[in-house]
């Protein structure tokens, strides 16, 4: 490719000195938003096609500019373009080649437009794609919880409150809640799709244009669902792009609690569950380690992604409205918090799958700590007919006659119980075993084993 003659930016008839050469390079986008090549191209075609319908250039001229972006097209996709600092953004770099392919007119596409809405429209049609990327990843994600879920339907674990066990509850309900976090974070991306929908080309710089374009027609071609109302707001607006880092952020944050929880029960003093050798790594002194630096790697991630969100409110906050050289680096937190959350869905789906839980040592947990005292509790209230705060005293008497004999409530004699309140019963005992606990619980939420069948249906039903 020969180097334009004209090695200058657009603006140079209007200084006098050529700009510091430390700013061009600490200044140039090139190496971020050349990523959104094909959205500009694509943006430029449907803007020259517009204009040649509005009469604003000959159809000779439409064809020309389209003919060069397409070439320009197929020059980056081969890996033949050359992208020069010089030209500072991926825009300038694609006019410029395509003032050396077609010559002058290469400067009318150019025509009712500034790079204000144009590289809005480029990282709007870009977010729009990668959102869709993003559901499906998490749609795959919600997948594989409902299958493990499927499988661990009756697998008993102590559930926590403080990290202490609290109540008895199945497995299967606490992968099931995780779906509801993931269930929330495609809805949070789907509301999202509003604002990334508007269509911002043609409102130029801040005040619109005076040639008559169609901004119907350029928003219907390049798939939006409506133009935006106003050039100020357009311009000044990145309350998209903070959705778009927030959602992905609130994203972050699920696998970050969720991988936490698990490297919580892949320890030994845990040992709820194990992961397979493809998710472990070694020590380099200590042979027997099996590290979980996948869920490590999950876990920290999420500061990554909360940078660039604070970043971003931080830099927006202080901008009067309109267009400032401080939004340049949005596109560099859109980018770099995609590529993250992408590659954490895609690490999360073979956590899920790799995933081995250790039954037996999570129902023997389970059975620890007098997790169903409420069970005992609740069964004082239905069969004596007293107060819940009666009850509680009871049971709270109970719990500790049990925990100054060592024994856990299953194996506290009616005689012993008897002691404590004369009216306890056989029948309120049967009630506090850990299963019944968990069968018990059949208010809609709850953990009961036939609650969670009738979820899974409903999951089942809900993503086809």
């Amino acid at each position: 490719m020969r180097k334009n003659k004209n090695n200058q930016t657009v603006w140079s008839t209007r200084t006098k000195k050529k700009l510091s050469s430390k700013f061009i390079k600490a200044g140039s986008s090139i190496d971020v938003d050349k990523r959104l090549y094909k959205e500009d191209i694509a943006g430029s075609i449907a803007h020259v096609q517009m204009l040649q319908k509005q009469k604003i250039i000959s159809l000779k001229t439409k064809d020309k500019i389209i003919w060069g972006l397409k070439r320009i097209k197929n020059e980056i996709d081969k890996k033949k373009f050359n992208f020069e600092k010089s030209k500072e953004d991926i825009h300038m770099n694609i006019e410029s080649r395509l003032h050396e392919l077609i010559g002058e007119d290469a400067g009318l596409l150019h025509t009712a437009r500034s790079r204000n809405d144009q590289v809005l429209t480029d990282l709007k049609i870009w977010m729009k794609s990668s959102v869709k990327e993003l559901d499906g990843l998490l749609l795959k994600v919600i997948k594989n919880l409902i299958l493990i879920s499927e499988k661990n339907i009756k697998t008993i674990l102590p559930g926590f409150t403080h990290l202490k066990n609290a109540q008895p509850i199945s497995l299967a309900h606490y992968f099931l809640s995780c779906v509801e976090m993931f269930k929330r974070d495609r809805k949070r991306f789907e509301n999202s799709f509003d604002n990334l929908n508007e269509n911002p080309l043609g409102v130029c710089a801040i005040a619109g244009t005076s040639f008559n374009i169609d901004r119907l027609y350029t928003t219907k071609k390049l798939k939006f669902e409506k133009p935006t109302n106003n050039s100020i707001d357009t311009v000044s607006d990145r309350d998209f792009v903070l959705d778009f880092l927030y959602n992905i952020s609130v994203c972050s944050m699920h696998i970050s609690r969720i991988s936490e929880e698990l490297i919580i029960w892949n320890s030994d003093q845990y040992n709820f569950i194990q992961l397979k050798d493809n998710l472990v790594t070694g020590s380099s002194i200590m042979p027997q380690k099996k590290n979980p630096d996948t869920l490590e790697f999950l876990r920290g991630k999420s500061g990554t992604t909360y940078g660039s969100l604070i970043s971003m409110l931080t830099i927006v906050k202080g901008l009067p409205l309109s267009y400032f050289k401080d939004l340049q680096d949005d596109k560099e937190f859109v980018f770099k918090s995609f590529d993250t959350i992408k590659n954490c869905l895609i690490i999360f789906n073979e956590v899920i799958l790799g995933i081995v839980p250790m039954k037996d040592k999570m129902l023997v947990s389970a059975s620890k700590g007098y997790t169903t005292a409420t069970d005992l509790a609740d069964n004082l209230v239905r069969h004596l007919n007293i107060t819940f705060r009666d009850a509680y005293k009871i049971t709270a008497k109970v719990v500790n006659y049990a925990e100054k004999s060592k024994l856990e409530f299953e194996k506290l004699s009616l005689d012993e119980m008897k002691k404590i309140d004369s009216r306890i019963t056989k029948k309120i005992l049967d009630n506090i075993k850990v299963k019944n606990s968990i069968k018990s619980k059949k208010s809609y939420g709850g953990t009961s084993f036939e609650n969670i069948k009738k979820m899974i249906k409903i999951y089942k039903k809900g993503i086809k």
